[in-house]
């Protein structure tokens, strides 16, 4: 019987912390209004100890803390929120929807007596960690669960936080002077609770939307197949195989021979057109008429994220990647500027951007991971995913033309891509490391070196075959490799492609090494201020139709140089040969 008692006794303890928990999570708010009242410090030290006891992937221990008290710092961030609180009304279509969300209090920056910053370190992955290969992404999800211990924490102790993250990150770690290898996830306003918000969340009060009454749950009893699905994929070309008699293009010599006699005809000295000539040349070539027609052309901007973006190799954080993607779909880029001036349809891609976009944007996804992994320690990517890329490269050039283009541009964002591609020119290529490397986003002096120093210690590690498709996946980027497979499956589909600076470049490596035919649809479209691009044109014997210090990448190249391909077509086929215009071949206007 005394027994039995300790059972029930032991049953009715753990029922009670089972309600406590149940309790404590209920009366968890994400708070935006909070009292004058001090933050104890042993109430802050009991929640971060909280945290600390989150799980940590592989143990790394990687997330970090910064306490904010100083009014100076905190009116700092006020002003980053408000700059993006702005955009984020701007983007709302409905004057009654705008105006409810101009009358939500979204943050209470300067209200709370304590800010919190957390952070994750990615300096952890410098070494191996477990638990990070299928994803780099875990050593920020350990800092998120930290978060909710110290929320919980915070709740417990009758005091509470609200989680800011309308901010710009890249400035945000600009006014904290935050080491490079620290990640912040947000900004905690933290002090005591000035309401309970009716015990609900505050949206819900306020009558912005309501939260579902139960989780959302779906059971997956069997394993996904798109051939049973009914979701038709786009018809994609086979690949090449260099030397078959497919790579050449019916008819090409005769028409090469007829399109030197138009262009040699028109009312100009032999050749006095320089480039132009040998644009027309090519473009009539590649489209196979004498009087080629550019259809619709499309510059296609591919991105994604970098493992070894992680080592610090790069001048700007991750976080720029999906900023700058956000840009493109804004229409604020540089390379949104040159399309509209230019009549090109612009197209972005989301090759494995570690962020996850609105489903309503205009954005074509082909994720196929949120960034590589670090190839410092093990293959960027899978054999799997290398093929996956090439796969939805290809797609993406089947339907544009499907829907009627004949010419396609290619442009690419990624921060870390510099690298990726610097290691993959070295490898591929047999050249130099110190002269594939350059600053990309703009790495100078000592960072610059640190650069050098860790690719070529990735370098010295990689113990797997020389072939070509090992060294893609094990040193590629998303971007890059569905880069290349757009670039085999448009030369498939012979249409032009215009290759933009060093990155889409050592993506057109890539295709060449696969299927040498591309070349002769390609063309170069500016020389990039890489030093690495200038050395690889010159190993791939092309000569770029720009040359303007350019080193922006997003395709930008394409886009200047596009002017320049049109007046060749126009001039092919609207100025008036010596016969039509009854000018003399003789003296020396052909000399």
């Amino acid at each position: 019987m005394i027994i039995r008692c300790v059972k029930l006794n032991a049953y009715t303890f753990f029922d009670k912390r089972k309600n406590m928990l149940e309790d404590l999570l209920k009366l968890r708010r994400d708070t935006r209004h909070f009292t004058n009242e001090p933050v104890p410090d042993a109430v802050l030290e009991k929640a971060l100890n909280a945290g600390h006891m989150a799980p940590s992937v592989g143990l790394t221990d990687a997330t970090r803390y910064y306490i904010i008290r100083s009014g100076e710092v905190k009116k700092a961030v006020k002003q980053l929120f408000d700059a993006y609180n702005h955009k984020a009304e701007q983007l709302i279509e409905t004057e009654p929807q705008k105006s409810a969300y101009q009358a939500l209090k979204l943050e209470g920056i300067t209200d709370a007596p304590l800010g919190l910053v957390v952070c994750y370190d990615r300096s952890v992955l410098d070494e191996f960690t477990i638990g990070t290969i299928a994803s780099n992404d875990t050593i920020r999800s350990s800092a998120v669960c930290a978060i909710q211990n110290i929320w919980l924490s915070l709740t417990e102790q009758e005091y509470s936080m609200g989680w800011v993250s309308i901010l710009n990150y890249h400035q945000f770690k600009k006014i904290l002077n935050l080491p490079d290898e620290i990640e912040p996830l947000g900004y905690f306003c933290v002090g005591r609770p000035a309401t309970d918000y009716e015990n609900q969340p505050m949206l819900q009060q306020l009558g912005w939307k309501n939260k579902s009454a139960a989780p959302i749950v779906t059971e997956i009893d069997a394993v996904y197949s798109p051939v049973n699905s009914g979701n038709a994929v786009p018809e994609v070309s086979p690949v090449f195989t260099p030397g078959s008699s497919e790579n050449a293009v019916p008819g090409q010599i005769k028409i090469s021979a007829q399109l030197r006699a138009v262009i040699d005809c028109k009312t100009k000295p032999l050749g006095s057109l320089g480039m132009l000539e040998d644009l027309a040349l090519q473009i009539g070539e590649v489209l196979g008429s004498l009087t080629p027609e550019i259809k619709d052309p499309q510059l296609i901007v591919f991105a994604a994220d970098h493992g070894i973006a992680h080592h610090g190799v790069s001048a700007y954080p991750q976080e720029v990647t999906r900023q700058m993607v956000n840009n493109f779909l804004g229409g604020g880029a540089a390379i949104n500027v040159f399309c509209r001036r230019h009549h090109i349809s612009l197209k972005v891609v989301d090759a494995g951007v570690n962020y996850d976009f609105a489903t309503n944007a205009d954005l074509i996804v082909h994720k196929i991971a949120k960034g590589t992994q670090s190839f410092l320690y093990g293959p960027a990517m899978s054999a799997d995913e290398l093929e996956l890329c090439l796969q939805k490269g290809a797609e993406v050039v089947s339907a544009v033309q499907a829907g009627g283009s004949n010419t396609v541009g290619f442009g690419e964002m990624g921060i870390g891509n510099t690298s990726s591609a610097s290691v993959l020119m070295h490898m591929l290529c047999d050249l130099p490391l110190e002269g594939c490397v350059g600053k990309g986003t703009g790495v100078t002096g000592e960072q610059l070196q640190k650069k050098q120093e860790i690719l070529q210690l990735a370098i010295d590690r990689y113990q797997g075959s020389y072939e070509l498709k090992p060294l893609m996946a094990h040193f590629g980027g998303f971007e890059i490799m569905q880069i290349a497979g757009a670039i085999l499956e448009a030369r498939n589909r012979n249409m032009l492609i215009l290759v933009d600076g060093f990155i889409c470049t050592v993506a057109y490596l890539c295709a060449f090494k696969l299927n040498p035919a591309v070349k002769s649809n390609v063309i170069f479209c500016h020389e990039s201020d890489e030093q690495g691009h200038r050395l690889l044109l010159a190993q791939l014997d092309a000569t770029a139709v720009l040359k303007l210090n350019l080193r922006l990448g997003e395709g930008t190249g394409c886009a200047l140089a596009f002017p320049l391909l049109q007046s060749a077509v126009d001039f092919l086929n609207d100025m008036a040969s010596f016969e039509s215009a009854d000018v003399s071949t003789g003296g020396d206007l052909r000399v």
